[in-house]
């Protein structure tokens, strides 16, 4: 399969993204160019190399949107998995490397797994620059989008949403929601994650090849310790996103016209907005692609 050039936006308040950083570094199908991080403090972009270092991927550029930010901004699940980490520099602001990085690869995807700063940073600080692909995770399609057999019963009724990554920023999401720089959005709803879990059976699929790759190890790790206080297992956004950007086929889509209504967020069908979102997911070709 042809590899995908591919810039991850994270953060580190959560392991979705820390397992997303590991996939992408070592998976067969991608190349990791960049890591932005949001705010991108010094201890975050400390995570974030010590993961590169560990899956042997330190010539990927690593951003930040503001080092300089006050708060520690990593989950103290990192340093239970990694140990001590020591601070580090990023090298250079967020849109700077995602710019350098969209130079040089045109046909770069980039993957949001944050609120979107570092992003819109890039559209306004770089007007000259178009996206090919955006693959974010966020948004939420509500019933009258998604077909009663694919429905959560936890959404049902609904048809809006709170979704952490575009409220972070709803300003910036808006915008890059309707900007003509970016040709192609998939945008990874929340109605449908919530129906992907990593649970027991998929932690032992991942067991006997988790050697295979030192980022398929860690991830391993991670959720051997994460399963260890959660047995229920974990919701997976990031990482259903990062395979969704390697393999679409992976979900249903449907073409829509994206809302925000008292802080939620919705979904209407129409035509020609080159903004999709997810309705569907075919649970076991997720799985072949996230254990690579």
């Amino acid at each position: 399969m042809h590899q995908i050039n591919i810039a991850f936006d994270m953060e580190t308040s959560d392991p979705d993204d820390l397992i997303t950083l590991c996939f992408f570094a070592n998976h067969p199908d991608a190349v990791l160019r960049s890591v932005t991080v949001t705010p991108g403090t010094h201890e975050q972009i400390g995570i974030v190399r010590k993961v590169l270092e560990l899956t042997h991927r330190q010539d990927v550029l690593v951003g930040s949107r503001t080092p300089e930010h006050p708060k520690l901004c990593v989950s103290p699940f990192h340093y239970r998995l990694l140990g001590e980490v020591a601070p580090s520099d990023p090298d250079g602001l967020g849109h700077e490397i995602l710019a350098q990085v969209m130079k040089q690869y045109p046909d770069t995807t980039i993957v949001t797994g944050a609120p979107l700063f570092n992003l819109h940073a890039l559209l306004e600080n770089h007007p000259t620059i178009t996206i090919q692909r955006w693959v974010a995770q966020g948004g939420f399609a509500g019933d009258s989008i998604v077909p009663a057999q694919h429905r959560l019963s936890k959404f049902a009724g609904r048809e809006t949403c709170p979704t952490y990554n575009f409220n972070g920023n709803p300003k910036a999401a808006l915008f890059l929601l309707n900007s003509s720089q970016i040709l192609n959005r998939d945008l990874v709803s929340k109605n449908v994650c919530h129906g992907v879990l990593y649970d027991r059976g998929i932690h032992e699929r991942l067991a006997s090849i988790q050697n295979k790759t030192p980022g398929l190890h860690i991830i391993y790790q991670s959720m051997e310790l994460y399963l260890a206080r959660n047995p229920e297992g974990k919701i997976l956004h990031d990482p259903l996103a990062a395979c969704v950007a390697m393999d679409r086929d992976i979900c249903i889509f449907r073409e829509v016209k994206i809302y925000r209504s008292k802080g939620q967020w919705g979904a209407r069908l129409q035509e020609s907005t080159s903004t999709y979102i997810t309705i569907a997911v075919d649970k076991e070709r997720f799985i072949r692609k996230f254990l690579g």
